[in-house]
């Protein structure tokens, strides 16, 4: 079964410059991924500024810069309606609506809200009266009548009395819950009508992943998990490794999802460093920790082929974790502190002498006789303390735009798929 068609239509799309235009780029990214058909509509906008595979359609007359729509504008917002204004509906509607005859779902960012192009407003009204737009979704990110700074640019009556109308049919959404309120005040509807999905956050882009790292941060379950901790390190027994496993264990005990990251492998041409790297393999499934304590080496596709990273991917990991964790027995250095500071996560350390010269008072030292159950309900106290952590947490698991996705938008389509008789195909 084939998924819905989708359209999304706006006065202009990307390489424009604008909250809203960096809002439809995101949709269209993820939406494309998620394998659904999309056009976006607008007046202005570039092909090559949209992710591969998404079609742009360019009406002119959508583009609230349009010299016309520009023209009209003015007398709208001294409150008149031009000569032509219907001309310019009609024409609009020709042009819209052979176009989404062949969409499954609507999606309207700004339009039905916002009094930048009142003449595409009102042609896409009459082809919501004439059951030409399918599954409307109604974006509402701004409201003209409950703005204060552009409140002044509408008046009562025709048309501006549509951007204040509820229309029953129509599944509005706007991305906050005082949006909500406000909204549904304008509308006289009880809030429960209007759905709050909130904006995301790309995590690729914001910590510099490359497609690789990106790809394996996926691959482990990064974004959703509770705590992830790196330890940047060989596989060696001085590195005191299954402690490590025996703190992920504790950490687990009490409903907290970790991920542990040893990013180096066992030197293969020593004996004792892979008799090391086996026992350690044996305690993690004795631990039933398997799923939470992995080894990036060997965390590829292929488990197989070892998957070697460089230092600039140990990076991106750093950027990706919430603690770097150093239970050494010893250390020549410990580089790994320098790292974590400056990439700015907390660093959970033995005391050994270079850690304690560099780290002094801002670092948490244990001693690895300590039992790892104390260790763990120490790094949880200081989790449910730490404002930074916890924020961190709530985005990377509810707020990055595959997140939203999924969590949202993805339910918003399948319901509205499940009103027709079937999904198109």
């Amino acid at each position: 079964m084939n998924l819905p068609r989708i359209a999304i239509l706006h006065y202009s799309a990307p390489p424009v410059i604008g909250g809203v235009e960096a809002v439809i780029e995101a949709h269209a990214r993820i939406i494309s991924e998620a394998g659904y058909p999309l056009s976006i509509i607008a007046g202005r906008g570039e092909p090559g500024a949209l992710p591969d595979g998404v079609d742009l359609v360019k009406i002119p007359e959508m583009d609230s810069r349009h010299p016309l729509v520009v023209r009209q504008n003015q007398l709208l917002e001294n409150g008149q309606v031009p000569d032509d204004f219907e001309d310019l509906v009609e024409q609009l509607q020709l042009q819209i609506s052979p176009i989404l005859e062949r969409v499954d779902i609507t999606i309207l960012h700004n339009l039905f809200t916002k009094h930048f192009n009142l003449a595409l407003t009102v042609a896409l009204y009459r082809l919501l009266d004439e059951s030409k737009i399918k599954n409307c979704i109604a974006w509402c990110h701004d409201c003209t009548w409950t703005s204060a700074n552009s409140r002044s640019s509408v008046h009562p009556g025709y048309p501006w009395d549509l951007l204040r109308t509820y229309r029953p049919e129509v599944k509005y959404v706007v991305v906050s819950q005082n949006r909500q309120q406000e909204l549904a005040g304008l509308f006289s509807c009880p809030p429960k009508h209007i759905e709050v999905i909130y904006n995301g956050v790309d995590p690729a882009s914001l910590l510099g992943l490359s497609p690789k790292g990106c790809h394996l941060a996926k691959h482990l379950g990064l974004f959703e998990s509770d705590l992830v901790m790196l330890m940047p390190v060989r596989v060696t027994q001085a590195k005191n490794i299954e402690y490590a496993l025996h703190l992920v264990a504790a950490l687990k005990e009490r409903s907290i999802r970790p991920k542990l990251l040893v990013t180096g492998p066992p030197d293969p041409h020593d004996e004792q460093s892979l008799a090391y790297f086996y026992s350690l393999l044996d305690l993690r499934r004795d631990l039933e920790v398997e799923e939470e304590m992995l080894f990036v080496f060997n965390s590829g596709e292929d488990p197989h082929e070892p998957f070697y990273i460089d230092a600039r991917m140990v990076g991106e990991i750093y950027r990706l974790s919430d603690i770097m964790f150093m239970p050494s027995h010893r250390e020549g250095f410990g580089m790994p502190v320098l790292e974590a500071g400056l990439v700015g996560i907390q660093v959970v350390t033995t005391a050994v002498p270079a850690a304690v010269e560099i780290g002094t008072d801002d670092v948490m030292y244990f001693d690895s006789a300590e039992e790892p159950a104390q260790l763990a309900k120490r790094i949880l106290d200081w989790a449910s303390h730490n404002r930074a952590y916890r924020l961190r947490r709530r985005v990377r698991q509810s707020y990055t735009w595959q997140a939203v996705f999924q969590d949202m938008i993805k339910p918003l389509f399948v319901n509205l798929a499940g009103r027709q008789d079937a999904l198109p195909g």
